[in-house]
This record gives structure tokens, sequence and C-alpha cells, in this order.
């Protein structure tokens, strides 16, 4: 990985993912690993590996040359909207526009696919913080509880509304 922030997010390569290869399952390991250990069981909503593979999930890996960046999904919860899930960048790649560069992919793919609405929920606690910032910074609006999720305190909700392409 070079050390110039820049060129990590200039030549990103965002990939959808059959989650068969090693880095994928070792970053998704982690983060499902962090979130169970910053938010307690009755309040974590991360996927675990059997859940992405969901015909309703689509996973994309964020690439820089051979290097496993980051990561997202979306999940369909009806025709008209879907949820983003599964949003981590690696360590070491936090910072250099990495989160951003895949969510932006996730909107559009949302918009390709020709959802109405983009939605996710996150952690209220002060870890959460930076992925909040990232989501309003991107148009993102609060919201109450979508699709199954009922309410929560330490959950904080955000949509989307999207023209179709």
């Amino acid at each position: 990985m070079t050390d110039n922030p820049t060129a990590a997010v200039d030549q990103l390569r965002v990939v959808a993912d059959d989650l068969t290869g090693a880095e994928i399952r070792a970053l998704l390991a982690a983060h499902h690993a962090e979130m169970a250990d910053t938010t307690p069981a009755s309040s974590m909503h991360a996927l675990d590996l059997t859940a992405l593979r969901d015909p309703a999930v689509t996973v994309w890996s964020a690439w820089s040359g051979d290097d496993l960046v980051g990561c997202g999904a979306l999940k369909e919860l009806d025709p008209e909207h879907a949820e983003i899930k599964s949003m981590r960048t690696a360590g070491g790649h936090t910072g250099r526009g990495v989160a951003a560069a895949v969510l932006a992919h996730l909107v559009a793919a949302a918009r390709e696919r020709g959802y109405r609405r983009l939605s996710l929920e996150t952690g209220a606690e002060d870890f959460f913080a930076p992925a909040r910032r990232l989501y309003l910074r991107h148009g993102f609006a609060e919201c109450g509880p979508f699709g199954s999720y009922d309410a929560d305190p330490l959950s904080r909700y955000f949509t989307l509304a999207l023209d179709p392409s």
C-alpha cells in the first residue's frame, strides 16, 4: 500500500465478492467481532458470513492493488428499499477515503437497481461517531427504525431518498 492517501482512493477497485477469499472472510470476521465487543448482543445487527450469503444481499470488496482495504453490502428489504450492511475499512486504511468510496459505490448500485430508498442502522455510542458523520456528509438523514428494527437507544437509523437512474 502506498503512503499517499489519495492514491488509495484513486486506484480503488470495488468488485462484487463471493465471500470465498481468505482476505474478505478475515475482514468480515474482524468486523463482526469488533461489533460484538462494542455493542451488547441485543443491539448488535452485524451480519455474519452465513447471513451475508443470503440471495437478498450483495457484498462488494474494495481493493487497492492487491490489498483489501474495505467492504460494504446492500440487503434488499423490498423492491424499492435496500439497507447498507457490513461497511468496514481495513485496519491501516482509515482516513484515506475508502469508506466514502465504498459508500458512493453502494449508493450508485442501489440507484442502478431501482431502489427508491436506502437506509442503514449504526450504533449510537461514541465509537460509531465517524460512521454517523460519514452518512450525514453523504446526504443521509436520521430517521426512525425501518424494516424489522425496533427502537433502541443504542442504535441510530439513517435514510437517503434515491432518484432512479
